[in-house]
Parts: C-alpha cells; sequence; structure tokens
C-alpha cells in the first residue's frame, strides 16, 4: 500500500497534525501505573473535499477538534497498550464521515536509554456500512 493520503483523482486530502507531545498513562509494568510518561503523537487523515470552495471552517475537518479529541483520549485514564491508544484515536477520528482513513502513531520517548521512542502506528479505514477496517503497521 502507498504511504500517500491526498488523491487529486478521488478527492482526498491529507489532514496530519504532528508530533503531538502528551503526558499519559500507560503501560502494563506496576511503574507505569504510578506515574504518566510522555507519549508522542501524529495523526494521518484522508478526508474528502467538503462541497465547494467556501472558505469557511464547516466544509472541512477542523484540526483544532481532532487535536482535542486526541489530547481528551490520551489524558482519559490509564491504558496499558500504546496499541490499544493508537487505535482509539483512530476509531474517533472516523467518527466524521468525511475521514475515510485514519492514521495514527504512539510513541513513549522515556522506555529506553539508548533510542528515542518505541510505538506502533495503526490504520483504520472507514467502511461507510458502519464498521472500522482496521490494521497494525
Amino acid at each position: 500500500m502507498s504511504r500517500t493520503i491526498a488523491d487529486a483523482a478521488s478527492g482526498t486530502r491529507h489532514v496530519f497534525l504532528r508530533d503531538m507531545i502528551l503526558q499519559a498513562n500507560i503501560g502494563i509494568y506496576p511503574h507505569e501505573h504510578a506515574a504518566t510518561q510522555r507519549v508522542r503523537i501524529n495523526v494521518d487523515l484522508g478526508v474528502v473535499e467538503g462541497a465547494g470552495r467556501a472558505d469557511r471552517l464547516e466544509r472541512v475537518v477542523d484540526y483544532e477538534k481532532v487535536a482535542n479529541t486526541v489530547r481528551s483520549i490520551a489524558t482519559s485514564g490509564h491504558v496499558n497498550l500504546v496499541e490499544t491508544l493508537a487505535e482509539r484515536i483512530a476509531s474517533a477520528c472516523l467518527r466524521d464521515d468525511r475521514v475515510r482513513l485514519a492514521r495514527v502513531r504512539v510513541e513513549k520517548l522515556d522506555v529506553f536509554e539508548d533510542m528515542v521512542s518505541v510505538g506502533v502506528e495503526v490504520e483504520q479505514r472507514a467502511d461507510r456500512a458502519g464498521a472500522c477496517i482496521s490494521s497494525t503497521a
């Protein structure tokens, strides 16, 4: 599968949020239950274009609302797995009918001294029959 999301032929735009650094209560180990830790979250959305060309917020996916949703999910309580956090964020993004694809990367930043991060990237596609199609990269 191509990593490209924007596609003029299908009228798809690429809406993205880059390098959100949040404090999350995440992890399976006892010491991870005692305190929050830094995570970096990246969100890529394949969005169908709104009707018309009016310069109005209502016709596009509002990235501020997406950012607030990500913040809310990431800070709403303990999550064991980065996979679960990424899947929750992707699913929330797909609730907007204009979003056809949600790719979410969640990285824990302070796990190992000899690397910058560890994490996961998941992708979910909208099945407008009512289901999400998931895959983990």
